[in-house]
């Protein structure tokens, strides 16, 4: 293992190098202790992304101004006789946030949804260059990933529902300026850290983009885990209740992942398409077949909590 690290810095310090084989990401990750107790996150990556990752160093670096706890970039270069680069980045100390949420209080659930929910906010406060701010909308891209779906051989019944939705009101997306998302922003990508707050983690997927785009996974990933925590990250960010436009926006970015993430989790293997295939069907449920923009989760439980003022 060490002939693939020798040419990073500091690589001789090193005491502990544990692999990480969980999340989706296609970048290899690593547990990394130095002699010293210090802890890291080594991230490694193809050559051929080079740019990409200095890219994601500068704005993970952006993100770092901000006054939360979150993986603080530390260096980038390249390793292992020019065959990759790495980044590495500090560690975030604590659980994952999907293992501990259902575990704790309701009301506790619901209180680190309102904090993640302001962490979000001021993500997308930081001020983007011009060189960043898309020229183009994701709309186009949104409905060939919907084409690849309806081209593909994992497709469930009655979906003419959620396809005829998104195309009909797939102009809804994108209509805010732009800002810097964390890109996948779900409780995988929390930690429940020792002083019982929220840290953000695996930023590797951020966009400049429609600030609205952030929430889908809520029902993707979060819904099946802790409805307080859902309700908690947007009362968090809207401090309170959100606009009308936002459930109208998020309804067609739910309608769109159902669908596109069964073909997405088609090269992780059956049992991500399996997982996806259930999680669509209870957005199904959840949204009435797409005949109400608020889902049930919300509308039934979201009075239970206190609304921020």
């Amino acid at each position: 293992m060490g002939l693939e690290f020798r040419d990073i810095k500091d690589y001789s310090l090193w005491s502990k190098i544990e692999k990480i084989d969980y999340g989706w990401s296609f970048d290899t990750k690593y547990y990394i202790e130095n002699k010293y107790g210090a802890k890291y996150l080594l991230r490694i990556s193809d050559i051929c992304e080079l740019e990409n990752k200095k890219k994601e160093f500068s704005i993970i670096k952006k993100f770092n101004q901000l006054d939360i706890t979150m993986s603080k970039a530390i260096e980038i270069g390249v390793c292992n006789n020019n065959k990759n680069v790495y980044i590495l980045l500090s560690w975030v100390e604590g659980e994952s946030m999907r293992e501990i949420i259902s575990t704790l209080p309701k009301d506790e659930q619901y209180k680190l949804g309102i904090e993640a929910g302001k962490i979000l906010k001021r993500i997308h406060s930081i001020s983007v260059e011009e060189e960043d701010i898309p020229t183009e909308t994701k709309i186009s891209k949104k409905l060939l990933q919907l084409e690849s779906y309806e081209n593909s051989a994992v497709r469930i019944p009655n979906d003419e529902i959620a396809i005829n939705y998104v195309k009909n009101k797939i102009n809804r997306i994108c209509k805010l300026p732009a800002v810097y998302k964390h890109g996948d922003f779900h409780l995988g990508n929390l930690i429940y850290t020792n002083n019982k707050q929220v840290g953000v983690i695996d930023f590797n997927r951020w966009r400049c983009g429609d600030r609205y785009g952030e929430f889908y996974k809520l029902q993707s990933f979060n819904v099946e885990e802790s409805i307080p925590y859902c309700i908690g990250q947007i009362h968090g960010y809207f401090n309170g209740e959100p606009p009308n436009e936002f459930w109208e926006v998020q309804a067609v970015y739910v309608a769109h992942a159902s669908l596109y993430s069964i073909k997405w989790a088609e090269k992780f293997g059956k049992e991500d398409v399996d997982g996806m295939t259930k999680r669509c069907l209870e957005a199904f449920y959840d949204y009435d077949d797409f005949k109400k923009i608020i889902p049930r989760w919300y509308e039934e439980n979201s009075k239970d909590y206190m609304i921020i003022k």
